[in-house]
């Protein structure tokens, strides 16, 4: 398969997640909302741990008992990467009116874009960096690896299409101007993923340090943004049910497709 085609996977579930807006006549139901919050977050982490770290650990198995150092350094570098443009970019959470980031005078409906827009930066790399992986032959990654983490990402990003463009609809933006939103707030991930492979294309040896990377990013975005949301409001285990829901599917899919 097409290493393009398998980048534009986690673009497509998103639009497709988009298009609800125009099936859907209300917003999802906060009990809804938590469980595909949760299953986001199930997919990312066993994404993050199956597809990224012990392939990233693997790797380095030459450096003997110091294999996991990659893991490590891409790990935190992944996750201060996100804290950094969570504190340069203005945004604004789904469900909170007080903005993130630098004062600034945009939107609020650009703003909760840019939000989801910056998590999934991190998809897009993890997606860039395991096909970057099974293009050079050298990690052991196979292209059935990246196949099951596109399709797994696309997965859990048709729900987060519908929870983006859904409360702008019930902002008052149009069904169209909704849709385009939600659209465009995935197209960011087949961009990261193509930076991810032209830099890792020059550097084979810091694949370990890419891989474990976008983990750490993808870590840092489900434990300060998803799990919160997914536990906002009364107290419920739906999103816990979801994240149990999403881990499993996603782990099924790396192991048996990879």
């Amino acid at each position: 398969m097409n290493p393009l085609i398998i980048i534009l996977f986690p673009f497509i579930g998103t639009t497709f997640g988009a298009l609800s807006v125009f099936l859907l006549k209300n917003e999802l139901k906060p009990s809804v909302e938590k469980l595909f919050l949760g299953f986001a977050s199930g997919v990312m982490i066993a994404a993050s741990v199956w597809s990224l770290i012990i392939p990233s650990i693997n790797h380095s198995e030459n450096m003997g008992k110091l294999a996991f150092i990659p893991a490590v350094v891409g790990i935190a570098l992944g996750m201060l990467f996100l804290l950094l443009l969570d504190k340069i970019i203005p945004h604004l959470h789904l469900k909170s009116d007080e903005p993130e980031g630098p004062v600034s005078k945009l939107k609020k409906t650009t703003m909760l874009v840019l939000a989801v827009t910056l998590h999934n930066i991190p998809e897009g790399m993890a997606v860039g960096v395991v096909v970057a992986g099974f293009m050079t032959g050298t990690t052991g990654v196979t292209m059935a690896s990246a196949i099951a983490l596109a399709i797994g990402i696309a997965i859990q990003n048709f729900p987060e299409g519908a929870i983006i463009s859904l409360p702008l609809k019930g902002e008052g933006s149009s069904k169209g101007k909704s849709f385009l939103y939600g659209m465009l707030s995935g197209i960011v991930e087949p961009i990261a993923a193509i930076i991810t492979i032209v830099l890792s294309s020059f550097i084979v040896p810091v694949l370990p340090y890419l891989l474990s990377f976008a983990a750490g990013a993808m870590i840092y975005v489900v434990v300060e943004e998803l799990i919160p949301e997914s536990a906002q409001g009364s107290h419920s285990n739906i999103g816990t049910i979801g994240f149990g829901i999403g881990f499993i599917i996603m782990m099924i899919l790396d192991v048996a497709l990879g």
